[in-house]
């Protein structure tokens, strides 16, 4: 009896999806068995006429399997489909080694075919020569179809099904990049570094360009969450690059939602542990994120992906807890604190502004400057914080006025101090100073005894290797902390995030903290998660502005698209709030089922729509702090920055009227303070962004009275 491995190919899973349950259920019986023994006699496998690499095998009566052959005992599960078909069609089927990439690929024609019905006036691609679309790397095998593209429909149901850098090469070519420009972002980062042997399959497999998956649970993800889970399970090439490549220091990964760059960074961390030396257990790597519903995400999924052994070797913690973990093990002895969140912390600033009748400020632009200019840059005196550096600040301040603010800043900090409490950018700002000094006691070290042990302390980096997720949302603290944890050199930090994705209004220059990431930046642009018409939309929402790349330059999402499809989203008006509510339950009856969310812009209305949707006898769970405090209800409803990091299905965005999105508070600013205007009006929009990027398949945007000016 002899064994065999089988992998799951991407985009094969697409017409999986829509065969009949009981089919489906037969295909991961089937994979179980032809793992087994591929000769057992019930698969009845064999290979396909005309075809030296493709043989069939049974998965039920009417159905077969598709497995390409790629050496030895290796095989690829390419399609299922209906036993007439298979036999009707057998010059419908292509595979080839890319020449570019060296990936293995295969077409299923059958399928592509029914994509394109020559329509329009005049195909998209006629200006583009055969051999440029193949030195682009494009499926030859397509070529013919690709010709006969007349509209967009078209062309995302061939991307839809076409192998992974085609589909990519044809939509950037569509959205109006040049040749050039789709070879230096596109091909280019995936292409080959060796020379391709066309027949050699086995090689192939081992290339990155090779999108497979090779676990019976990724199939099985598959199955069951259909293209809300695909996604996760494949680490699509110009992914695959990024992750697993040694860097010779920080790097940064951006992208749009959906693009990945959560999987990248799993994947990265999964990449460095297998490669660590040392006693097992020991925690070289740190995976960190800005709030601890996320943490606690990445732990479960790193887990999935790379199993206990992985996750054994990281510490997988929240930046603040993370913090606070510094700082209790530096042994604080002073009084008992209590942690506040920001919300307290203005409260504090305003009773204090109120207590001394102070008026030229308010409550936020102090707390911002207390927490970005005197924390963030660890000022330690009056003398200090008047050399301080204010870039991205806004409104201007006289030496006078600083004289001013360092005063209330000390007497807000006395004033926390006599209520036993602590804010996280104090907790944030403590541990970087303990770090930083922590790094300059084991420099000191190594440089006169090397890696020794004094006082009950190992004087070893913290850390080997730093892996970050939502990059946007941290303080320059907590990047100062981080910086201080791992020695600079090769792999020290790897940094996901998206700054259109920024819901905190923490803005940093990362060379300015120490952190060199120039010329090792990467950018992600295709969403395996968000619709094509949910994406258009959102990204309309984010307006003209534009964003920061945290280094000082600009950052954009031009080429950010999608291959998925579905309904466009609809906008639905309403004189009152009551009648919006009533509107949001008629909704939720519609939809039905799956995985629903209302979001909505403050947290008192999150009440009011559970109410309402229980009178309605419709259960429902808050998103707290913590992530959905009943993962199981129907429909999960929270304020807009509850979803960050989250996904459903359908969505309701509702409350997105004019005052509330953006709140009316923001335009006291415009006059007085134009930076921090703009900079509140982007945060408006990317609350926003992130709100209607939650969505897969559908959303809704409600609004009573005047609608926002951010819809259209």
């Amino acid at each position: 009896m002899s064994t065999a491995t089988l992998r799951l190919l991407d985009k094969a899973d697409k017409e999986i999806l829509k065969l009949p349950r009981a089919v489906k259920g037969a295909i991961y019986d089937f994979q179980h068995k032809f793992r087994h023994d591929p000769n057992n006699p019930g698969l009845r496998f064999k290979q396909l006429k005309g075809h030296p690499r493709l043989f069939s095998a049974r998965v039920n009566l009417d159905y077969r399997a598709l497995l390409l052959h790629a050496g030895e005992s290796e095989y690829i599960l390419v399609a299922v489909k209906p036993r007439q078909e298979v036999y009707d069609n057998l010059d419908k089927f292509a595979y080839q080694i890319n020449p570019v990439t060296g990936g293995i690929e295969f077409v299923d024609l059958v399928t592509i075919e029914e994509k394109v019905t020559e329509t329009g006036p005049e195909p998209l691609f006629a200006k583009f020569s055969a051999e440029t679309l193949l030195t682009l790397g494009v499926a030859e095998p397509l070529l013919g179809l690709i010709a006969k593209i007349t509209t967009e429909d078209e062309l995302i149901g061939l991307a839809s099904y076409a192998p992974q850098l085609t589909g990519e090469v044809l939509l950037a070519l569509y959205s109006d990049k040049t040749p050039d420009e789709v070879l230096d972002q596109i091909t280019t980062p995936v292409a080959a570094t060796e020379d391709i042997d066309s027949e050699d399959y086995q090689a192939a497999l081992a290339r990155p360009a090779t999108a497979v998956t090779t676990e019976d649970t990724a199939l099985q993800e598959v199955l069951e969450q259909g293209d809300f889970g695909r996604w996760r399970v494949f680490l699509h090439p110009t992914q695959r690059k990024i992750a697993q490549r040694d860097y010779s220091g920080p790097t940064r990964v951006s992208g749009g939602p959906g693009t990945g760059k959560t999987i990248v960074a799993l994947h990265r961390v999964k990449y460095l542990v297998e490669r660590l030396s040392g006693p097992a257990g020991r925690k070289d790597v740190l995976l960190t994120t800005f709030n601890k519903n996320l943490a606690a995400d990445l732990r479960q999924r790193l887990l999935d992906l790379a199993g206990p052994d992985v996750v054994d070797r990281v510490d997988i913690i929240n930046v603040d807890k993370l913090a606070s973990n510094i700082v209790a093990e530096a042994h604080y002895t002073g009084p008992r604190r209590q942690l506040i969140d920001d919300t307290k912390v203005l409260a504090e600033w305003q009773e204090l502004l109120d207590e001394v009748g102070e008026r030229r400020w308010d409550a936020e632009f102090l707390n911002a400057e207390w927490s970005h200019v005197i924390l963030g840059q660890g000022t330690a005196s009056r003398t200090d914080y008047f050399r301080a550096r204010r870039a991205g600040r806004g409104r201007a301040i006289s030496r006078e006025d600083r004289a001013a603010i360092w005063q209330l800043a000390e007497r807000f900090v006395m004033r926390l101090d006599e209520k036993g409490l602590w804010t996280y950018r104090q907790v944030a700002e403590r541990a970087a100073r303990l770090e930083l000094e922590r790094a300059r006691a084991r420099e000191s070290y190594e440089a006169n005894a090397g890696v020794q042990r004094e006082s009950g302390i190992w004087h070893r980096p913290r850390y080997r290797h730093i892996v970050v997720d939502e990059a946007q949302d941290l303080s320059a603290a907590h990047w100062k902390m981080l910086r201080a944890m791992v020695p600079e050199g090769p792999n020290d930090l790897f940094i996901a995030g998206d700054t259109h994705q920024r819901i905190y209004s923490n803005y940093v220059s990362l060379g300015s903290l120490g952190i060199n990431i120039r010329g090792r930046s990467s950018r992600l642009t295709l969403s395996y998660r968000t619709t094509h018409e949910i994406l258009g939309m959102a990204v309309r929402l984010l307006g003209q502005e534009e964003w920061d790349d945290l280094d000082d330059g600009l950052d954009n999402l031009r080429g950010y698209r999608s291959v998925l499809r579905g309904p466009e989203p609809v906008f639905a008006s309403y004189p009152t709030w009551d009648a919006e509510l009533d509107g949001v339950v008629e909704r939720v009856r519609q939809w039905g089922g799956g995985s629903i969310a209302v979001c909505v812009p403050e947290r008192r209305k999150v009440a009011e729509v559970e109410e309402r949707l229980a009178r309605a006898g419709i259960q429902s769970s808050p998103i707290t702090a913590d992530g959905p405090r009943l993962v199981e209800a129907p429909v999960h409803v929270g304020t807009m920055h509850r979803f960050k990091g989250l996904e459903y299905q359908r969505m309701i965005i509702a409350g997105v009227a004019e005052g509330l999105v953006p709140a009316h508070r923001i335009a006291a600013y415009k006059d007085d303070d134009p930076l921090r205007y703009r900079r509140e009006m982007q945060g408006a929009r990317s609350l926003l962004f992130v709100a209607a990027t939650r969505a897969r398949d559908s959303v809704v945007f409600s609004w009573h009275g005047r609608k926002s000016r951010f819809l259209p």
